[in-house]
């Protein structure tokens, strides 16, 4: 059990040294370090990591910050590049009198990655998995989904969830016809890709029920229930997309999903069902190909929009 914060009064010395420190930043930030130097009181802490990170943000990016979630990615929602990323962490381990191991600070990809890192440190708490980052280049050699019809370009993977996402560009090849004069991408597209991020799950993620690797070419699309789509997309807008294991038995994985799009739900599917099998001696995936076994009898590789 994590004890009760004692409060210990903060010298004067000590109080302007933090109000130099965070100078730029806002005096919510400010005011929020004081009290968590008293208190050593944890659950306020987020204000201040926020306040600091705001405090290196483009004025236009700010809002962003504000009005967004823990899945704000650092580096691609909020424009902070490595350098700048370091400069943050120096000042959150000042501020908060906190060391960061550098190869821990590479697994930090969204807003809810700092959050939960920094609340584990200070509470004494063992740190979260840590995540398998899957680019693009790594997704298109082992999905067996391949562009034009690919819709993950970028995924984090741990052993309860996968989080991937998709931008679309708008020159999509169903977008001409869906709708006239007017791009609507296809909420049965977006079904799709969360299939698509069950798929990668299942090639990537580490699950003691997988108790071998799973064949690129043996996984195929069985069923979707309990689906809703809330929220029309179009052309330049950010897909997130976010899958969870519901339960694994070979050959059966049953997931649900849902697609956030700047902060708001999209799309919910109360259950996506896969079928697959392991992969057999002399076989390897990433033959970046379609992932058809056309020839051995088996059913059409997952497509939720052509079941």
């Amino acid at each position: 059990m994590t004890p009760a914060p004692t409060s210990t009064p903060l010298s004067p010395e000590a109080e302007q040294e933090l109000r130099e420190q965070l100078k730029r930043c806002s005096p919510e930030t400010l005011q929020a370090a004081i009290r968590y130097r008293i208190t050593r009181d944890a659950d306020g802490v987020s204000v201040i990591v926020l306040g600091i990170i705001e405090r290196f943000l483009d004025p236009e990016l700010r809002p962003r910050l504000r009005d967004g979630g823990d899945d704000l990615r650092i580096f691609d929602d909020l424009g902070i590049d490595s350098l700048t990323m370091v400069e943050v962490v120096m000042l959150v381990e000042e501020v908060l009198q906190i060391k960061i191991n550098n190869d821990e600070l590479r697994d930090l990809r969204t807003i809810g990655d700092i959050k939960t890192y920094i609340d584990c440190r200070l509470k004494g708490l063992p740190l979260p998995e840590r995540p398998v980052h899957v680019h693009v280049a790594e997704i298109l050699t082992l999905m067996p989904q391949q562009p034009p019809f690919l819709f993950v370009q970028e995924a984090t993977l741990r052993s309860d969830e996968a989080r991937g996402t998709y931008k679309i560009a708008g020159n999509e090849f169903f977008l001409e016809g869906h709708f006239k004069n007017n791009p609507v991408f296809p909420a049965s597209i977006m079904i799709e890709a969360l299939g698509q991020l069950a798929v990668l799950f299942l090639l990537k993620a580490k699950r003691p029920e997988l108790t071998s690797s799973v064949s690129s070419a043996r996984i195929f699309f069985t069923s979707c229930d309990g689906v809703r789509c809330s929220r029309v997309c179009r052309p330049q807008d950010v897909l997130t997309l976010v899958v969870k294991p519901k339960r694994i038995k070979h050959p059966l994985a049953l997931f649900s999903g849902h697609i956030m799009c700047a902060n708001e739900r999209v799309a919910f599917a109360e259950e996506i069902s896969l079928t697959f099998d392991y992969m057999q001696p002399g076989e390897t995936n990433g033959n970046g190909g379609n992932g058809n076994s056309a020839g051995h009898g088996a059913p059409t590789p997952i497509s939720t929009t052509n079941p």
